[in-house]
């Protein structure tokens, strides 16, 4: 995959999450300033990681949408400043397109979209204008499925269609299964169980399972005591191929793919 004319192909890649927000789930209101910002960028640089995915409207569930303005407003002079400060791309985490090019405006590189460009099919269309890579997600409005990992890449596929039919460069694009979106606590562990059947489709995989409900309702543990539960599932996703982690805990969870990788090196 190519991210501001970087070619990401050979190991797997750290995507460092920065929100942006007052009430994301997990570190809702610790970064939203530009200094904190600033720090915790620094952070994500600092323990290793690839990419920092700035958000800027929490999507945990029941969450409430805010307004694009609102949205551009808490994220693009964080992007600027980033981008001015450190060398490493920048994603904006968005599924508005407005939102998308204000961000790209501001200099970031890629898109991440929790929709895979299906709430908002101008954010493929400003994607493509700025010849920025993306991630499309999985996502949809009912846990009900004929065949659940057939349905998922298929979804997946239709989201890539969009992005192609838009104009996006196909060497910018990686898919993510979308664990916690759309689906059941059995489901979500299913989809990364069988993370390779998405391999077919042809694009470098992320994986996103950060702190996530499905590690705290199969450990039975608070947000704040799952790293050990993302890790196993970051081990996962190496040994599935997955291309990109989306992770809280960098330094860990880089550790830990790392580690993975030698071992993997020996097969």
């Amino acid at each position: 995959m190519i991210i501001d004319n970087k070619t990401y192909d050979k190991r797997t890649y750290i995507m460092g999450i920065l929100n942006a927000t007052p009430d994301s789930f997990s570190d809702g209101g610790k970064f939203n300033t530009l200094d904190a910002a600033l720090y915790r960028a620094e952070q994500i640089v600092n323990e290793g990681g690839d990419i920092i995915d700035i958000g800027g409207e929490s999507t945990r569930p029941g969450h409430t949408q805010i307004s694009d303005s609102e949205e551009i407003e808490r994220t693009a002079p964080i992007i600027e400043a980033i981008s001015g400060c450190f060398d490493i791309p920048v994603s904006i985490d968005t599924y508005k397109s407005a939102v998308a090019e204000a961000a790209l405006k501001a200099g970031a590189v890629m898109v991440n979209d929790i929709w895979g460009f299906k709430y908002d099919k101008k954010t493929a269309e400003v994607t493509a204008k700025y010849n920025a890579a993306c991630c499309l997600m999985h996502n949809r409005d009912t846990t009900v499925y004929d065949n659940f990992v057939r349905d998922v890449a298929n979804e997946l596929s239709q989201s890539v269609d969009i992005a192609l039919a838009a104009g996006v460069d196909k060497n910018k694009i990686c898919i993510d299964p979308g664990v916690g979106f759309g689906k059941t606590y059995e489901q979500n562990l299913e989809i990364i169980n069988k993370l390779e059947r998405l391999n077919a489709l042809g694009y470098p995989v992320l994986l996103g399972t950060s702190r996530k409900s499905v590690i705290g309702l199969a450990l039975g543990l608070p947000v704040e005591e799952r790293l050990e539960g993302t890790i196993a599932t970051s081990v996962m996703g190496v040994m599935k191929g997955c291309r990109f982690l989306r992770v809280h805990d960098v330094a860990a969870n880089a550790r830990a793919a790392a580690m993975t990788e030698r071992i993997l090196e020996r097969g």
